[in-house]
């Protein structure tokens, strides 16, 4: 697929996305002031900000970074001496592990994924097959708990009341989604043992894996990234 925003470049693929996703943790245990870290995530959002599709995704996925971040640095300021540098280089720090996989996990789709492990990679079969059914699993309990809570409120069970009321009736809908996970989940393992997946010994793929010029692209960025806190020095 071809996307304009990347300057004719084709999209990359998994694999070389979820190598920007880790690869960069290595430069974050070098960063030790709040400068290095500042400046190494301005250097993540203008390295990694062109692959991104849906910016409200990458930003709700980063705002738990930033939460967490945020945490962080208060128990580092509270109990670190109260100095306000390294309260900042610490959430530096984090935001600097977990912005890479903000920006870049809502493109990774799971049956893209496993076509690349298994045939780039030759990861087992079995195990790869295994992974994307789950990873496709938990893409769905948003939908599947949307539904159930329109339901329940369509019958008078919404979440108003007391605390305790509200509380009984997350109870009762994470109660529903587990149930409904279960049925999904039994259904899925039979359809895929019918199509012998315990028993197959040659398997073919949904789609090919190849390498693009913009896979190299981003690990060439992800080892920049990994390097860029120790060169900073």
């Amino acid at each position: 697929m071809t996307v304009g925003s990347t300057g004719g470049l084709r999209s990359p693929g998994p694999l070389s996305l979820l190598a920007a996703c880790l690869v960069p943790v290595a430069g974050a245990f070098a960063v030790d002031s709040a400068r290095e870290g500042l400046v190494g995530l301005v250097v993540q959002v203008l390295a990694l900000g062109w692959l991104v599709r849906d910016v409200r995704a990458s930003a709700v996925r980063a705002s738990f970074g930033v939460i967490a971040a945020a945490g962080v640095a208060v128990s580092t300021w509270l109990y670190g001496g109260r100095s306000l540098d390294e309260a900042a280089m610490a959430a530096s720090r984090i935001l600097y592990l977990v912005l890479p996989s903000a920006l870049l996990l809502p493109l990774l789709r799971p049956s893209q994924l496993g076509d690349h492990l298994a045939q780039r990679l030759h990861l087992p079969d079995r195990g790869v097959v295994a992974c994307v059914a789950a990873l496709q699993r938990l893409e769905s309990f948003g939908a599947d708990w949307r539904t159930i809570e329109q339901a329940r409120r369509a019958r008078g069970r919404g979440l108003d009341g007391g605390p305790w009321r509200r509380l009984k009736e997350s109870g009762a809908r994470a109660f529903a989604l587990l149930v409904v996970s279960m049925r999904h989940t039994g259904a899925m393992a039979v359809a895929m043992d019918a199509r012998g997946f315990a028993s197959a010994t040659e398997r073919t793929w949904a789609e090919p894996a190849p390498w693009r010029p913009a896979d190299s692209l981003v690990l060439c960025i992800a080892a920049v990234l990994a390097v860029l806190p120790w060169l900073l020095h």
